[in-house]
């Protein structure tokens, strides 16, 4: 191939179709030792995954303008190539020549669309032309229907158009700080705000690891909601934590940081290695299992617990565009008899008067309200306090104390992932 440049469009192009046509995580695609990044050098493998993602994420504005230019469907390597085109032309701002000139050599080199070639140039050609004048009048990119009609009827319409505004206004970089970090000349250092619950977020970022702070183990990356579940179990020092779902290590790290004696859990090995790693460079410590939840066996009760637990990730879809189409099938009800059953679990392991944080960073009601609600209906011994910390608006709490966040809170910000988080505590014995 030999063209500057071509090998990354190519790349994108491989995994686009994995997550389009195979429903296959990016993240998947990147971590695969065959995937399509695996000849890579580290540029081309940032640009790859750059270009993909932000083609997820402006897909339905791009299809938009393709559509203007195309009679009938072109098979998906054409639609493909011109998306990719699209994409660097319209959001990335790349020379056209070199976007049109890729996408045309892409399908040239696939025999069974080398045909169409002069379709592809010509359509790439008119988005050259025409492409800057149509994007600013499009709406955001829509959520598919199995997402934007569950959705559409717990939050309303007008609601779901704002988190689709900020699905594809992407996420700032959020970070957690370690307690003792000078916060205002950390900020002032990576040109950061300070956060009303006292995350750093920056708008414009680099390498990561090259980044003031860093390497001296002064924060971690943790997204402004995702941080506010350790934050509710307040002063913690010296009390025995467990961090159950805890790679990669986020929440452990600020318990840690509060100065407590934390175990963390988790089922995936490679995983909880990066926790490891994570621990190391912040030079804190925890306790580090791989186990399952549900045949977890501890020797002691814990003074608090933390549950993330899994679920359809639709609260993080700013972060992961590729998560509306690469579960497309997506069926809840696997994921909620999971949380039942890891609730259940929990809750056999914490001492009485003691307090069981449960969150998911979920849109789905039956995957945060309701899968609280059940449990409290069997599980007598609990009570459900209010899930707020200083900095969040407590209109964001339900009638019961949940709190709610959506990703269109803080719009103004750059939002938040949409999480749902409930703050449960053991009644004392007697």
């Amino acid at each position: 191939m030999g063209v500057p440049g071509f090998a990354p469009r190519l790349a994108a192009a491989e995994m686009l179709k994995g997550v389009l046509e195979e429903g296959r995580l990016l993240s998947d695609l990147v971590q695969s030792s065959r995937g399509p990044l695996a000849s890579l050098p580290p540029q081309g493998r940032a640009r790859a995954q750059s270009l993909a993602t932000d083609t997820l994420r402006h897909l339905g504005r791009i299809d938009t303008v393709l559509n203007q230019f195309l009679q009938k469907e072109p098979p998906a390597l054409v639609r493909n190539a011109l998306r990719l085109a699209t994409c660097e032309m319209v959001v990335d701002g790349i020379a056209p020549h070199a976007a049109v000139d890729a996408a045309v050599r892409m399908v040239k080199n696939n025999r069974q669309t080398t045909h169409l070639a002069g379709l592809t140039n010509a359509v790439a050609r008119r988005v050259a032309e025409n492409g800057r004048a149509i994007w600013p009048d499009l709406e955001p990119t829509s959520l598919p229907p199995h997402l934007a009609k569950p959705l559409t009827k717990v939050y309303g319409a007008k609601a779901v158009s704002a988190f689709e505004a900020a699905h594809e206004a992407g996420a700032p970089l959020d970070i957690s700080l370690h307690p003792s970090v000078d916060v205002s000349a950390l900020a002032e250092a990576l040109n950061a705000e300070i956060l009303p619950t006292g995350s750093l977020r920056l708008q414009e970022w680099g390498q990561i690891s090259a980044m003031p702070g860093f390497d001296e183990g002064a924060w971690w990356v943790q997204d402004a909601a995702a941080a506010i579940p350790a934050n509710l179990l307040g002063d913690i020092k010296e009390k025995t934590v467990l961090d159950l779902c805890a790679a990669p290590g986020g929440k452990t790290m600020q318990l840690a940081a509060a100065g407590a004696k934390v175990t963390a859990l988790d089922l995936s090995a490679t995983r909880m290695e990066r926790l490891r790693e994570n621990l190391a460079r912040v030079e804190l410590q925890a306790e580090v299992l791989v186990e399952d939840v549900l045949e977890y066996a501890p020797d002691k009760k814990f003074d608090a617990i933390l549950l993330d637990a899994p679920c359809s990730a639709t609260g993080t879809i700013r972060r992961h565009p590729d998560l509306p189409y690469a579960k497309a099938d997506l069926s809840l009800n696997p994921l909620l008899n999971l949380q039942k059953d890891m609730l259940a679990e929990a809750s056999k392991w914490l001492k009485p008067g003691g307090e069981l944080v449960y969150c998911t960073c979920s849109l789905f009601p039956e995957e945060g309200e309701a899968q609280i609600e059940a449990f409290l209906e069997t599980h007598p011994e609990f009570e459900q306090n209010p899930a707020l910390v200083d900095g969040l608006n407590p209109d964001w709490l339900d009638s019961h104390g949940g709190l709610r966040l959506r990703p269109d809170y803080w719009h103004e910000r750059g939002g938040m992932d949409g999480f749902y988080i409930a703050r449960l505590k053991k009644k004392p014995q007697g």
